[in-house]
């Protein structure tokens, strides 16, 4: 079997290559693709960069050039739910793009004609995950989880894209992965931890929660790879 494993920054699979410690570099597309032998598992580990564009172009680039057959998403996110907190583990159970905006032709804020407004993640790697975090002992909480090309640290254009999108959490890349995985059968798994919750405001330091919450989902992601 072969895994796809992602992250937007280096920050987000640097534990995960730490803890194979093995692997090949293939350079492609602007970027490095680590591969990793486990076992009767094959995974290609990579860092997209920021935003939808680039990690979509790294999750085709893990299903048609290396063959992925499961794509996994490590990393961290924003809250917008006041119930989670830093450090803690969410799963996607759907995903949506909150800024993509075509209301001016009568369609609802996060749809593209012949898309969808919520791409649901799999249920088979969702209960695994949950299985995993009962292994662990490790709290694993489900829900919404909205993308965009936009790092957002205003209080209320939070609270409309909770209300309009009813989301948990906050990131960039999450539904890209999504789209392509859909388009192409494929199935994946969206995981973040959190690094800034919905009470911050814009002054916190982000660098300062990065590394802590990217290793929290980083050594899930991990576990999980075992339970494949």
């Amino acid at each position: 079997m072969t895994i796809g494993i992602m992250g937007a920054m280096v920050e987000e699979i640097e534990p995960i290559l730490e803890y194979y410690k093995e692997y090949e570099i293939v350079e492609y597309a602007s970027n490095k693709f680590f591969i990793v032998q486990n076992e009767d598992k094959k995974l290609v580990i990579a860092y997209s960069k920021i935003g939808k564009v680039f990690a979509s172009i790294t999750a085709v680039t893990m299903i048609e050039k290396f063959g992925s057959e499961k794509i996994l998403f490590s990393g961290v996110a924003g809250a917008i739910n006041e119930q989670l907190k830093i450090g803690d583990l969410i799963v996607a159970t759907k995903l949506c793009q909150h800024d993509v905006d075509i209301t001016a032709f009568g369609h609802p804020f996060g749809y593209i004609p012949e898309g969808k407004v919520f791409i649901e993640a799999d249920k088979g790697l969702i209960e695994i995950a949950k299985n995993v975090s009962s292994d662990l002992n490790i709290e694993l909480k489900d829900g919404v989880i909205a993308t965009g090309d936009q790092f957002i640290a205003d209080s209320a254009k939070k609270e409309w894209i909770k209300n309009n999108f009813h989301a948990d959490a906050l990131e960039m890349e999450g539904a890209s992965v999504a789209v392509v995985c859909d388009s192409l059968n494929i199935p994946f798994l969206i995981l973040r931890a959190i690094s800034d919750s919905a009470d911050m405001d814009a002054s916190f330091s982000f660098d300062e929660f990065l590394k802590t919450s990217a290793k929290v989902s980083a050594e899930f992601i991990i576990s999980m790879v075992k339970k494949l």
